[in-house]
């Protein structure tokens, strides 16, 4: 199926490693336009290359997402880049390992910041463009966490339960100018803090068992960790013009997690 995408501008936040360089991929595989930012200037350069896309394609920028003017100043610069944008993807963020008893306020502080500055940042300046396009979608990446709390995560469980909420208020309110605004809520998805707290557990288990008997203890019903380019396919979807009575929903992509084992 045609999804509708080719000729399309899409900016995609953290689009350099897992589920964001994914849809990045997967976006261009469409015949999209492009535009993708983080944080370091050398990780772009290394994306660039190994897509082989040219500038009428894609278009990279390091910002820091937290930084509200840098960010703006990307958004405004893919916009007049290609001439305008259809779609957001606010993939940018990352989890903390702690329970409360190890939190400290700075924790507290910077996940909200993080996971707020990641939809705000980008949506303040991104509406103008994406109210003049016929077909407006932002797609929230999210976790399961956000609906079902785990302990081990407490400050991403409570700052995810808060960009849902938001996510959900901001799609009827820009629904009159015909933007859809969805979440994608991730299980466990193999993707590079896996491998690194695969290292850091100093196993002698293959990364393979090891990720094999996590999905067992957190309950996901395929048995597995989840593929970056599988989430990458729900974004996709949610994207398309095709998806045009879609908004306000928050589609899980966690293989069949249980609730009880998030």
């Amino acid at each position: 199926m045609d999804l509708g995408l080719a000729d399309r501008t899409v900016l995609v936040t953290g689009g350099t490693s897992g589920v964001g360089l994914a849809t990045v991929r997967a976006l261009l595989d469409e015949g999209a336009r492009v535009a993708t930012c983080a944080r370091t200037p050398e990780s772009l350069t290394a994306l660039a290359d190994s897509l082989g896309a040219g500038a009428d394609r894609l278009l990279t920028g390091a910002a820091d997402i937290r930084d509200a003017d840098a960010t703006a100043a990307f958004v405004h610069r893919a916009a007049d880049h290609f001439g305008g944008l259809d779609g957001l993807v606010n993939n940018a963020g990352q989890s903390r390992m702690k329970r409360f008893a190890e939190t400290t306020a700075e924790d507290w502080r910077d996940e909200l910041e993080l996971k707020f500055a990641g939809v705000l940042h980008t949506l303040r300046p991104a509406l103008p463009y994406l109210r003049a396009s016929d077909a407006a979608a932002v797609v929230n990446i999210n976790a399961v966490l956000a609906k079902e709390p785990s302990p081990r995560l407490i400050t991403t469980s409570a700052a995810r339960a808060g960009i849902l909420n938001l996510s959900a208020s901001l799609a009827r309110e820009l629904a009159p100018d015909a933007i859809r605004v969805n979440s994608v809520c991730l299980g466990l998805i193999d993707t590079g803090q896996w491998t690194r707290r695969h290292a850091a557990a100093g196993t002698s288990q293959s990364y393979d068992a090891w990720q094999a008997e996590l999905a067992a203890d957190r309950g996901v019903a395929l048995g597995r960790l989840g593929r970056a380019d599988e989430v990458a396919y729900a974004v996709l979807a949610l994207l398309a013009p095709r998806a045009s009575y879609i908004t306000g929903t928050a589609l899980d992509v966690c293989g069949g997690v249980a609730r009880s084992a998030a």
